[in-house]
């Protein structure tokens, strides 16, 4: 166990806290509620947008940029929309030393800025279809913080779509949900259940919502992204038209989708232990750290002299030599563990005498003595190994840990206990949805995609359902 950090059998949020601040991610900002994301933690977040961002513009999609505050009469526009978010919003009243004359809104999501500069847009159907998608940051007045997971400002992308029809809208919002699996599997080696939200847990304003739901180590589901298919609601309200190809004029359909800083959080908790962070290798800011050990300026030069003739070749950005000079090869080995580096090398006098290195395994904590010569083809095998290891392991955790339940007394005796329950829930009316969050701070994730005909009476209300849900607490 690292120093500082509170174990997680202990206390599973601190550990958590300890975890982001001693791992150096991430500080509380003067601003309450609000973060300071550090180098580490932005380095993370980085390699989440540079791959994400790539996957985007594979499937077509073009990063634009709007404002990000908002007339408070756009906001009102959708009703159902402005009813889910009022509550969680910052309006600026004065500015440039006087009372505006309209408030205006610090984004919490920006359909509605984006609608009224598509009426601009889009007058044709050879405009459409419009996929865009931004990178930016929102605003949304949370009353109880926590870094990364829930912020009063984070960052994220939200995707912006607009198409010819209904069933194009609902082919983008069904892609853009998969191409967020995709990426959380891949790359934060999370798997994720995926399914359409209920109406109660829909998107404020959208025909219906899809989403992705990770489970976390203590049991906790994570949303972890969403993708809603928003129909002609936001068209409407901003009347946004084109002329079809019969020449005949429609509202325009749409989607949108979005993750964020929220991501790290889901990564920390779903691998991280109480030595600290452990990093996928393919979202680490750096890979591969190297410690050189000597004990004389001679024997300095000639361990860092081989670390830099090993890597030679390498990818800058793949590693780190880490000449420090101030602290011990011991403090720089518990330092890098804390942070979560997939890879530490050691090499000393010894090992430069032997042509080879010492390679450590942050997720195993596996040592092994690997030769110098080939060792960048050696690691990129290691570091997949560890990527795919990772992810086993937590696939193989949800599957424990998702359960198939019938007896609502069971469900509450159990709940607390942590994972995803299989139930019969009667969603058609939010009555049951709600008793449901009342008495057992759960709540229904996500009705799967995958979920089979299966008939069987709610285990609240008694009345018939169709196929069984994933209910679980959650983050």
């Amino acid at each position: 166990m690292a120093k500082g950090i509170t174990t997680r059998a202990d206390d599973y949020s601190q550990w958590y806290i300890d975890i982001v601040l001693k791992a150096d991610l991430a500080e509380h900002s003067p601003v309450k509620g609000c973060m300071v994301i550090k180098p580490t933690g932005y380095g993370i977040w980085e390699k989440i947008q540079q791959n994400l961002d790539r996957m985007f513009k594979e499937t077509g999609h073009v990063n634009a940029y709007f404002p990000m505050f908002i007339p408070e009469s756009f906001l009102k526009k959708e009703a159902e929309h402005v009813e889910g978010f009022a509550p969680e919003c910052a309006v600026v009243t004065h500015a440039g030393g006087k009372k505006l004359e309209e408030p205006l809104v610090i984004r919490p999501t920006s359909e509605t800025i984006i609608w009224a500069t598509y009426k601009n847009w889009i007058s044709s159907h050879r405009d459409l279809p419009l996929l865009i998608n931004q990178w930016a940051n929102v605003c949304r007045w949370e009353m109880r913080t926590r870094l990364f997971l829930r912020t009063t400002e984070f960052l994220w992308q939200e995707g912006h779509t607009a198409h010819a029809t209904h069933e194009e809208a609902e082919e983008e919002a069904f892609k853009m949900i998969h191409v967020y699996r995709k990426f959380a599997e891949s790359f934060l080696a999370m798997p994720v259940l995926v399914g359409r939200k209920t109406n109660k847990e829909k998107f404020a304003g959208a025909l219906h919502t899809y989403c992705i739901e990770a489970m976390m180590q203590d049991g906790k589901a994570l949303q972890a992204g969403t993708s809603h298919h928003l129909g002609q609601n936001f068209a409407k309200a901003f009347d946004v038209k084109f002329q079809d190809k019969n020449k005949e004029l429609q509202y325009v359909h749409a989607t949108s989708w979005g993750v964020s800083t929220r991501l790290i959080g889901g990564m920390i908790m779903t691998h991280s232990d109480d030595n600290g962070l452990v990093t996928p290798p393919k979202l680490a800011p750096v890979p591969v750290v190297f410690v050189p050990i000597w004990r004389s300026e001679e024997e300095m030069a000639l361990v860092t002299n081989k670390a830099r003739e090993i890597t030679a070749t390498w990818d800058p950005l793949s590693y780190r030599i880490d000449l420090r000079d101030q602290y011990k090869p011991g403090y720089k080995f518990a330092e890098w563990e804390l942070r979560g580096a997939p890879i530490r090398i050691e090499i000393g006098p010894r090992d430069v005498e032997q042509n080879s290195v010492v390679v450590v395994r942050r997720d195993t904590g596996e040592k092994v003595a690997m030769p110098a010569e080939g060792l960048r083809e050696k690691l990129d095998t290691l570091l997949e190994d560890i990527q795919n290891s990772l992810y086993a392991i937590a696939k193989e955790r949800m599957e424990s840990r998702t359960y198939t339940v019938d007896s609502y007394e069971e469900y509450k005796a159990r709940i607390g206990d942590g994972g995803f329950f299989r139930v019969f829930l009667d969603y058609t009316t939010p009555e049951a949805e709600q008793r449901l969050q009342d008495e057992t701070k759960s709540t229904v994730r996500c009705i799967p995609f995958d979920a089979p005909e299966e008939e069987g009476p709610c285990m609240i209300t008694g009345r018939p359902c169709k196929h069984r849900v994933i209910a679980a607490q959650s983050y």
